[in-house]
């Protein structure tokens, strides 16, 4: 993208920061690559290695701030230009539209960010050439910024025209913009606390709001590292509501718990920290690290296994199941706003089959009779959440639904369906800042 890594790397922070961004936005909509681990690999080998984590934290806000707006800036770019950029133009369109999300969408100084962007242009092989036109378009911006929004449906463009008829056709167009404007929003940071009795201990200390559902919020936080808890191991990240499903299977103090598809391994440590034998199994041996190493810091113990969930086998045969299992992630939009650009209904149809296999796989070959599984997913989509249920108890005469209670989930009537499962959603609590969307059911197979 730049002349020279030596160029970049002796750049100021706030260009650098600018050049990072556009890189983690072209990684999403160019390669198919996914925010976090785009950014990771900037962060440890590229633009931003060099940079403070602030100026890092920056370069990924202005990245994601550009994929949560980025059908409304498209339009915007499409009224600015005569007519679109060549193939020769490279990362331009880029540049302008993290240059739109810096001016409309976050607290910069307007003239500060078009400079920037010129100068990205600038430096670049390829967007050199358009460095005059980058910022006519973006003077433009800052003169006519009122007119060039005028009729657009920000919350329409959001979506790409799957998923809004998926939505619509679901929860209605209220709840659907509902949801879209609570992913607009940078979400707060919510921890759940290793021993539930020293949460409001915790919450004084961290400064943090204590959710009916028994997370912690933190509106900001910095560096996850520096924050009072984390180096005893008192507490781990993980969304309020990505903490309901494991409730859900209610004492496990004592007993023997499988947490299929476990990495990164929250809901393991909160069942290992309520007390139960886990075992924790992932087809991934890199994110079983991961899981590793947040129980060793949590001080907490469990059985981790590297297999695949769909064909595992054992003698043994579990009273408890949860499985989390893999999906398009688009209730996690808020934190995640790649996955509206990157899935697709093949990926929904995709997974729903691999879901379906899990399900049965578990259910029948691993739970004992009488026992209780859990079914989890982060997606919004019917076909990855509530068809899955359907479609195994109409084939499973032996499998009954265990309806949730708003007791179990902190009082949050209305994340519950009328089939009796959870489904949270981004505009739940969205005056304290909202929830991912998760759906659970809970199943029990007779003895």
């Amino acid at each position: 993208m730049s002349d020279s890594d030596s160029e970049t790397k002796a750049a100021d922070p706030g260009l650098a920061a600018r050049q990072g961004a556009q890189r983690l936005v072209a990684a999403v909509l160019v390669q198919r690559r996914a925010l976090d681990e785009s950014f990771a690999e900037e962060s440890a080998r590229g633009l931003l290695s060099n940079l403070a984590p602030a100026d890092r934290g920056f370069a990924r806000a202005i990245a994601a701030t550009t994929l949560r707006h980025l059908g409304e800036i498209d339009l915007i770019v499409k009224r600015l230009l005569d007519k679109k950029l060549p193939k020769s133009a490279g990362i331009t369109q880029t540049i302008i539209r993290t240059a739109i999300a810096e001016i409309l969408f976050l607290d910069v100084k307007p003239h500060a960010a078009v400079d920037l962007a010129v100068e990205a242009a600038s430096r670049d092989a390829d967007a050199r050439h358009f460095k005059s036109l980058v910022n006519a378009v973006l003077r433009r911006l800052l003169r006519e910024q009122a007119t060039l929004r005028e009729g657009i449906d920000a919350e329409r463009a959001a979506l790409p025209p799957w998923l809004w008829k998926s939505w619509i056709g679901i929860y209605g167009e209220i709840k659907t913009r509902r949801i879209i404007r609570a992913q607009f929003a940078e979400p707060p940071l919510d921890l759940s606390v290793k021993k539930e009795e020293d949460a409001a201990l915790w919450a004084e200390r961290l400064g943090a709001t204590r959710l009916p559902t028994g997370s912690l919020r933190l509106a900001s936080a910095g560096r996850i590292e520096n924050l009072p808890g984390f180096e005893e191991g008192a507490w781990w990240v993980q969304d309020a509501a990505a903490a309901l499903p494991a409730r859900l299977l209610g004492d496990v103090g004592d007993k023997d718990v499988l947490d299929l598809c476990a990495a990164p391994g929250g809901k393991t440590a909160w069942l290992a920290a309520r007390g139960a034998r886990v075992t924790a199994l992932d087809r991934s041996a890199v994110r079983l690290q991961r899981l590793t190493q947040n129980l060793a810091r949590l001080s907490l113990d469990a059985e981790v296994l590297t297999s695949d969930a769909a064909t595992f086998t054992s003698e043994r045969r579990w009273d408890l199941i949860l499985l989390d299992a893999p999906c398009t992630a688009t209730g996690t939009a808020r934190r995640h706003p790649d996955v509206l650009h990157l899935k697709t209904p093949a990926d929904r149809d995709r997974l729903a089959a691999l879901q379906s296999r899990l399900l049965a796989h578990a259910a029948t070959t691993l739970l004992a009779p009488g026992g209780t599984l859990v079914y989890c997913t982060c997606s919004l989509e019917p076909e990855e959440g509530p068809n899955q249920i359907e479609a195994f108890l109409a084939a499973h005469a032996d499998f009954s639904r265990v309806p949730v209670t708003t007791a179990e989930i902190g009082g949050l009537d209305d994340a519950i369906t009328r089939a009796g499962d959870l489904r949270t959603l981004p505009c739940h609590l969205d005056g304290e800042g909202g929830l991912d969307g998760f759906y659970a059911a809970r199943l029990t197979r007779r003895r």
